[in-house]
């Protein structure tokens, strides 16, 4: 992402730092495990950890320290169907979510996660279940219980008018009114203010839109765009993400924007949707697209997806941008480096997603240093240049604040510690291993949880089984330990 103003500037929340900082994993099977074995897998809070009914009760959510409600246990979403309709003049949201699952306990109760908005009707594999609603949590019980195994089909219809959710950072995300339409961002967590979901990164799936809106909006979401149809005054999009996706990734962006459709020389199916008041500054950026992500993908391995592009709205009021897969969301024209960053992020954040956000470090960190890399390579500042400048802040300087594998709580993850310093441990580790070695970690990390999930843990064991050498003071002192390191 790139942060809000108050993280550095020239990257997105995947490069925005939301603005303040400088500028083969198995998805089903690790959310099967975190939801049966994880640290919420006992049941939500007010049932008792050794009481029966926690036994086939599914988590209230996915164990993750920092967001404590965020996704849920007992199964695993393997696919969404959302219909949804939005009028941007009154602000209402009619949607229809069929969530596709599979239960990975014995399941009599469930929950998904969905603020505000009112849920009219709920069935599992077809019939009407019981719901209640707990804060964030939609709370399911099916008519008969799910055993384990078992492949379900959860169906929601909600309406009301989405309003986003103020991160703990202060920043807003999810679905974002704007002038023309809405801006749909959902890191960490604003997935669940516009459809019911699993909303953790471990739980990743296929998507399916199709999105309705007045005539002469569009609507934009992840993936292959399908086509669209106008009746009545009113054109429908649909919109296809194949390719696995964690919940806070996925948008369904609607403005009056201009479209420009072209396939690369590789196959790769572009889709831009630019607000006109931004074209004219965007346009020599977007230009560079296609030579980007082929610099990237000659760095990092295979482009993860099918489809690319971007969303260059007009908000002003959000203050960042945001990797959603296959198509970045910028709130405005992008820098170049908020492009290099947005678009490192589908293989760091997007295809690779992190298992905790205690891990963020992991996506923002990767697309920060890719940006280093950028400029090193086409006659900018070098990667050496960039992290001397950062080592010349004094002790006291908020880049020193924690170290960046480990954040300490939600507030901090789009800190600059997170997108600086840990453009700094990269550099590091590619100092003490040689470029040889550190751009085959970067490749084999890409290649070996393409499409899943992955941990600080398993990313430094690879640095030291890939180059050889043992890396663990390296990794203490510069990706662990707080405060500024003795020597550079």
């Amino acid at each position: 992402m790139t942060p809000p103003p108050k993280r550095p500037a020239g990257a997105g929340r995947g490069a925005a730092l939301r603005r303040d900082a400088v500028a083969a994993t198995v998805p089903v099977a690790l959310a099967a495990l975190l939801a049966a074995g994880g640290p919420a897998a006992a049941g939500p809070a007010h049932i008792p950890a050794g009481h029966p009914a926690a036994r086939t009760t599914g988590s209230a959510g996915a164990g993750d320290p920092y967001f404590p409600l965020a996704g849920n246990g007992g199964y695993h979403v393997e696919h969404y169907g959302l219909t949804l309709g939005y009028d941007p003049d009154s602000g209402r949201l009619d949607g229809t979510a069929v969530l596709t699952a599979r239960a990975t306990q014995r399941l009599t109760r469930f929950d998904l996660d969905l603020n505000g908005l009112k849920v009219t009707r709920l069935t599992v594999d077809g019939a009407q279940a019981a719901f209640r609603r707990d804060g964030q949590e939609l709370v399911v019980t099916p008519r008969t219980a799910l055993p384990k195994g078992h492949r379900f089909r959860v169906t929601v219809a909600y309406n009301g008018s989405p309003e986003q959710v103020t991160d703990p950072d202060g920043s807003d995300d999810g679905w974002i009114t704007t002038d023309d339409g809405a801006f749909v961002a959902g890191e960490p967590q604003g997935a669940m203010t516009w459809f019911p979901a699993n909303n953790h990164p471990t739980d990743k799936s296929s998507y399916d839109f199709t999105i309705t809106v007045p005539q002469g909006h569009t609507a934009v979401a992840n993936g292959l765009y399908l086509g669209s149809r106008t009746a009545g005054g009113r054109t429908t999009f649909r919109w296809r993400q194949p390719e696995p996706m964690a919940a806070y990734l996925a948008t369904a962006t609607v403005g009056k924007f201009q479209v420009e459709q072209y396939t690369t020389r590789d196959g790769l199916k572009i889709y831009n949707a630019v607000d006109p008041r931004e074209a004219a500054d965007a346009a020599p950026v977007l230009k560079q697209l296609p030579s980007v992500l082929e610099w990237e993908s000659k760095l990092f391995g295979p482009y993860p997806f099918q489809s690319a592009g971007s969303i260059v709205d007009h908000a002003p009021s959000v203050g960042y941008a945001l990797e959603t897969q296959s198509r970045p969301l910028y709130d405005s024209a992008p820098s170049l480096s908020t492009l290099v960053h947005e678009s490192a992020h589908q293989w760091f954040g997007d295809s690779v997603s992190v298992t905790r956000w205690k891990d963020i470090w992991l996506n923002e960190g990767f697309a920060t240093y890719a940006e280093w890399l950028y400029a090193e390579q086409h006659g900018g500042r070098s990667a050496q240049d960039r992290f001397d400048a950062l080592y010349a802040r004094p002790a006291g300087d908020a880049l020193w604040a924690f170290p960046p594998g480990d954040p300490g709580d939600g507030e901090n993850i789009f800190a600059s510690p997170v997108y600086s310093r840990g453009a700094m441990v990269l550099h590091k580790l590619r100092g003490a291993v040689g470029d040889a070695a550190f751009f085959r970690v970067l490749r084999t990390w890409a290649a070996d949880h393409r499409h899943g999930n992955g941990t600080t843990a398993q990313f430094t064991a690879l640095a030291e089984r890939v180059s050889g050498k043992n890396l663990d003071g390296l990794f203490h002192t510069w990706l662990l330990t707080k405060g500024k390191p003795d020597t550079p």
